[in-house]
């Protein structure tokens, strides 16, 4: 393998992470609503990652690609507050079905992955510069 296809692949790496995080804040930012622009409360959303082969005679080293960003199937967390003008009969609030926690660990594996491909390519330079320099000494 190419030291050209490691920065295809650390790029893919860091464009699919970076979705990721975009995805993961915007459930954060949406941890407390009641209700979305469609007027029901905000569902979570996921991403899902394919691996794509770089070619067919390596199967096994392949890049990553976002293939789509689903709707999380969990259901709603009913919150009882009586007060809320959203609250039905019983008193309770349909809130959206994300997990602070979780959205947190998510955040901090999306990041640190993203880190670990900058730190591949970084790397990946690195070697490229002192090979351009072997000759010159």
């Amino acid at each position: 393998m190419s030291l050209s296809k490691v920065f295809d692949i650390a790029g893919a790496g860091m464009t699919a992470q970076s979705m990721r995080l975009n995805v993961v804040s915007s459930n954060i930012a949406n941890v407390d609503s009641a209700v979305s622009s469609n007027g029901d409360p905000y569902k979570g959303k996921k991403v899902v990652f394919t691996a794509i082969p770089i070619n067919k005679d390596t199967p096994q080293v392949a890049t990553v690609r976002v293939t789509a960003v689903v709707e999380d199937q969990s259901p709603a967390r009913m919150v009882y507050d009586p007060k809320h003008p959203l609250a039905d009969a019983k008193g309770y609030v349909t809130m959206p079905n994300i997990n602070p926690v979780e959205e947190m660990t998510d955040m901090i594996s999306s990041a640190r992955s993203y880190q670990t491909n900058v730190e591949m390519m970084n790397t990946a330079k690195s070697l490229l510069q002192k090979t351009l320099t072997i000759g010159q000494q």
